[in-house]
């Protein structure tokens, strides 16, 4: 329903839209917030917020879904008006209130058809608003939980496959994050500090697009250390599990130039990893 409704509102005419308006509903495009609303039905005042949101004039748009909830709480138009209100918001990149008023949805209609895409919405408010990496990632934590309650609750909806697309790119940029603090670690000859973000991607985040980079990165700060056990089985995983890949090569070419081998070595937290990937319960 609500697709279908957004899409109209976005191609109808404002030319048509300011006709239909001003015939049907009675709530001509001169009317401003302080007209009496109470005067018009939950529809006309609806189809006010529809023409206001084709117009892209969000804020407007989301008052006149407001109103309809208001002023007439217990219609049928309420619940519609107030899923598009949260569109609305959206629109706007007002996402506090997008989030408001598709939680209100989520709270009063748990088993409406649109309940799956109020859930969303609440997703896209944390998701959309992901900065770059070098950002507090506090909204990405809550995206992550809001796309996941998509994924969980409605996995048979039209948004679980966009939610878990998306909670694959939130939880890669997590990752980022991490091989950023422990690349700066790491140029600043840190090498236990970004030892320990290497090894929260290689543990924690193993299913993204750094990992091959960050035992790469471990096999350099290993070997700055002098723990060559550590480097070599690090560079053993690389083998075993991204032999094709570059960062593979890199870390051959270190191990060699120095003697040494990309195999299992010693008893320490990568030689597990390593015996855990051949059984491939890893990676």
């Amino acid at each position: 329903m609500i697709g279908g409704r957004i899409t109209k509102a976005k191609t109808i005419g404002a030319i048509l839209l300011v006709a239909v308006l001003a015939s049907c509903s009675g709530i001509g495009p001169a009317a401003n917030r302080d007209e009496q609303l109470q005067d018009y039905s939950p529809e006309q005042i609806f189809d006010r917020g529809e023409y206001e949101l084709a117009r892209n004039r969000t804020d407007d748009a989301a008052y006149y879904f407001s109103e309809v909830e208001r002023l007439y709480p217990y219609a049928t138009w309420a619940k519609r008006a107030l899923i598009m209100q949260a569109y609305a918001y959206h629109q706007g990149r007002d996402f506090p209130n997008s989030r408001s008023a598709a939680q209100r949805f989520i709270d009063f209609y748990p088993t409406d058809d649109d309940a799956a895409y109020a859930q969303y919405l609440l997703a896209l408010s944390y998701y959309d608003q992901i900065d770059e990496v070098g950002r507090d990632q506090g909204l990405t934590f809550q995206a992550l939980q809001a796309l996941r309650e998509v994924i969980e609750r409605y996995p048979n909806s039209e948004y679980a496959n966009s939610a878990i697309l998306k909670f694959d790119l939130a939880f890669d940029h997590l990752a980022s994050k991490e091989m950023e603090i422990g690349r700066y670690y790491l140029r600043r000859k840190h090498y236990g500090a970004a030892i320990n973000r290497f090894r929260v991607v290689v543990e924690d985040f193993q299913t993204t697009t750094h990992t091959a980079e960050a035992i790469h990165r471990l096999v350099e700060a290993y070997l700055s250390l002098g723990l060559t056990d550590e480097a070599q089985t690090a560079g053993a995983i690389l083998g075993h599990n991204y032999q094709g890949s570059e960062w593979y090569q890199d870390s051959y070419a270190l191990l060699t130039g120095q003697g040494l081998q990309a195999k299992s070595s010693g008893n320490n937290w990568l030689a597990q990893i390593y015996r855990q990937s051949i059984k491939g319960q890893w990676f």
